[in-house]
């Protein structure tokens, strides 16, 4: 399966498959992204493969986008991922993003959210998307206020045991 390529000055997103089972094995087991986004339960490249298939390769088929794996472009590393979700209730899609922690602090995030961002809006044309993030998360606070998200409220996730909070971004048309 192959999608959308999108490219920005030091980076590439692609769609992710199932040979990305090893970086998102390290993403899902970072330390920082057990403890603000939750553990995923995953610990091998099998239930990697597994998680990839019934997560972010079902959102492509049945939603046109998901997250796209982020690519430095003067080596190639394959330092995390960034993208488009759908959860269940939220009204729109959300942005997540999730780097591995060598490759933090550089602007890369920033980067590719904006890419995402252009993505929702020029090509998927969307009048709006969301983000969730732990309140304690202020790193990731501080990236959505710089990528122009505002917030909204305090919300629970159906499922989920700990408040979230909710950002959000409108485009004009």
């Amino acid at each position: 399966m192959s999608g959308p390529i999108v490219d920005t000055e030091r980076l590439e997103l692609r769609w992710l498959t199932l040979d990305d089972a090893p970086m998102m094995l390290a993403v899902w087991n970072d330390p920082a992204f057990m403890q603000f986004v939750g553990d995923r339960g995953v610990r091998t490249l099998e239930e990697a493969q597994l998680s990839l298939q019934t997560g972010p390769m079902n959102l492509y088929v049945e939603h046109g986008y998901g997250p796209f794996r982020v690519i430095r472009r003067m080596d190639g590393a394959s330092m995390g991922i960034c993208g488009l979700f759908r959860r269940d209730g939220l009204d729109e899609p959300d942005i997540g993003f999730a780097l591995l922690p060598e490759y933090c602090g550089e602007g890369f995030a920033y980067e590719a959210s904006i890419a995402v961002l252009d993505h929702a809006r020029e090509v998927l044309d969307l009048p709006r998307v969301t983000a969730i993030v732990s309140p304690e998360n202020s790193a990731s606070i501080r990236l959505l206020e710089k990528l122009g998200l505002h917030y909204d409220k305090l919300m629970r996730l159906p499922g989920d045991d700990k408040d979230v909070s909710l950002y959000s971004i409108a485009f004009a048309n």
